[in-house]
């Protein structure tokens, strides 16, 4: 029985109307466990030796790695207990907590419960599993990409969010080797633009000063295996508000029936907001995940229809 999903990818005549381009959707969001993250975290499970899933397996995560990580351990027996910010959705803690994994609540930011995984680990001798900064899951991430252009390989550019880069260099990887003419675009948030100022080459900290509606991308440094492939493959990086990430959120919802969480909804709030030029274009557009919380939806749909009302309908 396959362990991923081959996900849809789909147009929505709404949305290339508002684009004036063709816009394929990956649904990650319809992935087992609610997100791309699925991939990334067997396939790094998938190599662990027996007598390292004998010590038990931690990780950190804003929610969806932590899910994927689960379902991973407890396909292969091994227990795992997953450090998570305070604010994570209580959607995905508990999850999490249905996979048969451990949670344990640490930190005001992703970066607080890696630290607190890290010290778990040292003096447990237990096996840790990083969300975006080791090779095995960079390399289950790029798969989205392979099928992306297996079902449409008419795209023209690719639009990827990013927190600490795992799918943007596992995307960037696979695209720039197999198509180099497509152009991969990163997209972050601008409540943690670490990514962000890596590839610009500016030299300013996060700035991280509220938790912000895409929380599966918020993170306050980027790995030390993705920086390097970001900076050398990526076409280009840019920043979405929270209001554009809601805006976009809001529209999938009623357009295209789609729930999404805020980092799902990235890359066509960068669209939407006029920060890649795709007009005339088949642009894919990874929707990395669908785990929103639904006690959140009226703060972004009003979030979403505050900032409509000052600029303007889409």
């Amino acid at each position: 029985m396959p362990v991923v999903h081959r996900t849809s990818l789909i147009e929505s005549a709404t949305l290339n109307r508002f684009s004036g381009a063709h816009l394929h959707l990956k649904l990650e969001n319809m992935q087992r466990t609610g997100s791309f993250k699925l991939r990334g975290a067997f396939n790094k499970v998938a190599h662990l030796s027996d007598e390292a899933l004998s010590r038990g397996v931690v990780t950190a995560s804003a929610g969806n790695h932590a899910q994927g990580i689960a379902y991973a351990a407890a396909r292969r027996g091994a227990a795992a207990r997953i450090f998570m910010p305070k604010q994570t959705p209580k959607a995905k803690i508990r999850a999490t907590v249905a996979y048969g994994a451990e949670v344990v609540l640490a930190g005001a930011s992703y970066q607080e419960a890696y630290e607190a995984a890290r010290m778990d680990c040292q003096t447990n001798h237990s096996v840790f599993v990083h969300a975006f900064d080791d090779n095995q899951v960079i390399a289950g991430q790029g798969t989205v990409s392979a099928e992306m252009l297996a079902q449409c390989s008419d795209l023209n550019t690719v639009l990827v969010p990013i927190g600490g880069g795992g799918l943007a260099a596992g995307t960037a990887c696979y695209l720039k080797s197999v198509r180099p003419s497509v152009r991969v675009i990163g997209v972050q948030s601008d409540h943690a633009p670490a990514m962000y100022n890596c590839f610009h080459h500016e030299n300013k900290s996060a700035n991280r000063q509220t938790p912000g509606i895409a929380e599966g991308i918020l993170v306050d440094c980027p790995g030390e295996r993705t920086v390097p492939v970001i900076q050398r493959y990526l076409d280009d990086l840019v920043t979405v508000s929270d209001s554009e990430i809601a805006q976009a959120m809001v529209l999938m919802l009623e357009r295209s029936k789609l729930l999404v969480e805020g980092a799902g909804a990235a890359a066509l709030a960068a669209v939407l907001a006029g920060r890649v030029d795709v007009r005339g274009q088949h642009a894919g557009l990874i929707v990395s995940g669908g785990n929103a919380d639904p006690e959140e939806l009226p703060q972004i749909q009003h979030m979403a229809a505050e900032s409509v009302s000052k600029v303007g309908t889409l």
